[in-house]
């Protein structure tokens, strides 16, 4: 991945990177609130030789710096700590007092300095000086030669075991610190993996891997349109309605040379948004002075009619068998000039319906009377509906929701088309986030726009969305 990659995760996953930091940094705090303060004691030694001569002081000296790493190692030793707690009648047993205690050789000298630490400062401080004290008697003991009054070499101690109230352990500055960083690290690594494992539709390079159909439009979500779903009950000018517009003018570059009319509009799966994309697109076709047919031919579970306030009780079905005539059937949109064919009485056998005779000639019906037809279709993964449909229409227009509609799924929508001799004419990405825009979709008309679906039917209940317009 290069830096680009990772600084584009961090635009789309800071609100993730963030939460993983703060959970991490909260647990860092916890467990540093769980420890024991530990507070310290230090003393410090003096090695010398006896005095003599020039020389021999010089090779006292050297002989002391050679002494003091021996005192300091003894410091650590088991004899050392029981002389302690024997000294100062400890309850500890002397094992436990070794991993108290701490020694260190000041670097060129002969000074040694010893520190303590304990769970209470006054017990750190007379256990540091009974180490101090019991460390000069040792080196007394071992150092007087058999038989000898005087030891060649002696510690002495130049500073006593100090005193202090300020806990040194826990360090909360550093235990948060490294928890923050910790925290940042294992969110940017959780996001990264994310990414990778990610095969849901995102930009145009996830659905060149399924059609090269292009991508009609990027839409995104906005929360207000649950109960304004439709373009008509908004103003003119709100960004949603130039969005369709774009879409709009989109779809008609892709017939260029105007014999395409009949578009079927489907999914891969449900709750993608096909239906309410029906909608608006029919209606903002009709608005723009296009003689526009809406056909509500989801005969499983139709939604169309119902968002629209019209009746579906008459419409393909009772057409298709030859109970009314198709204008009689027909209905129209009473705030544009959009016509409407609603679904009519749910058949036992909507795909048997929908690839009859009496289906073709419908199709071939309405191409001759209208400027553009719209079919809204079921998805086509889960029933044959929709490619059964496409393989009499022009083309099928493809809706993917943005960060659910995986690769896998578009492209065996795609293959379902094939298989019929139907072609992808476009994609339309659906609830596309505010930050997911300019990732690859380049349109340049700044405008956002989102939608909710018309119904339950279409099963989205995905979380709201909001985009600021780029102008």
């Amino acid at each position: 991945m290069e830096l680009r990659d990772y600084i584009r995760i961090l635009r789309r996953r800071w609100v993730s990177i963030l939460l993983v930091a703060v959970v991490v940094t909260a647990l860092a705090a916890a467990a540093t609130a769980a420890q024991t303060p530990q507070y310290a004691s230090s003393a410090r030694l003096f090695v010398s030789t006896s005095e003599g001569d020039q020389s021999a002081v010089f090779q006292g000296g050297q002989f002391s710096a050679q002494r003091v790493k021996s005192y300091a190692d003894l410091i650590t030793s088991r004899e050392l700590a029981t002389r302690v707690v024997d000294d100062l009648e400890l309850e500890a047993e002397a094992g436990e007092l070794v991993g108290q205690v701490s020694a260190a050789v000041v670097v060129d000298t002969v000074n040694l300095s010893l520190e303590v630490r304990d769970s209470d400062a006054a017990r750190a401080q007379r256990i540091a000086q009974a180490y101090a004290e019991q460390l000069v008697e040792m080196v007394r003991e071992l150092e007087t030669p058999p038989g000898g009054t005087q030891a060649p070499v002696k510690a002495t101690i130049v500073d006593a075991a100090s005193f202090s109230d300020a806990p040194v352990a826990p360090s909360w500055t550093r235990n948060l610190g490294l928890g923050l960083i910790l925290g940042v690290l294992c969110g940017l690594g959780l996001a990264v993996m994310r990414d990778l494992l990610d095969t849901t539709i995102k930009s145009t390079d996830d659905t060149a891997q399924a059609t090269d159909a292009a991508v009609l439009g990027a839409i995104t979500y906005d929360p207000a349109t649950r109960s304004k779903p439709l373009v008509t009950s908004l103003s003119p000018h709100a960004p949603r309605v130039e969005a369709f517009r774009v879409l709009r003018t989109n779809m008609q570059f892709v017939d260029v040379d105007g014999g395409d009319k009949v578009y079927v509009v489907t999914s891969s799966v449900p709750g993608e948004g096909k239906t309410t994309t029906s909608l608006n697109l029919a209606l903002t076709l009709a608005q723009a002075g296009r003689r526009t047919l809406l056909i509500e031919a989801d005969l499983r579970r139709p939604k169309a009619s119902e968002a629209l306030g019209l009746d579906n009780a008459v419409g393909v079905t009772t057409v298709l068998v030859g109970k009314v005539t198709l204008d009689e059937a027909i209905q129209k949109h009473p705030e544009t000039d959009l016509h409407v064919l609603a679904s009519g009485a749910v058949p036992p056998n909507p795909a048997e319906l929908l690839q009859s005779k009496a289906m073709a000639e419908l199709l071939v019906e309405v191409r001759e009377r209208y400027d553009i037809v719209i079919i809204d279709a079921p998805p086509l993964l889960p029933v044959t509906d929709a490619a059964l449909l496409a393989a009499q229409a022009d083309g099928a227009v493809l809706i993917a929701r943005y960060g659910k509609t995986t690769k896998d799924q578009l492209k065996s929508a795609v293959e379902r088309l094939t298989q019929v001799d139907a072609k992808p004419v476009g994609v339309v990405l659906n609830m596309v986030p505010s930050n997911g825009r300019g990732e690859g979709y380049g349109y340049g008309y700044g405008y956002g726009y989102g939608y909710a679906p018309a119904s339950p039917a279409e099963g989205d209940r995905s979380r709201p969305m909001a985009e600021k317009d780029r102008r």
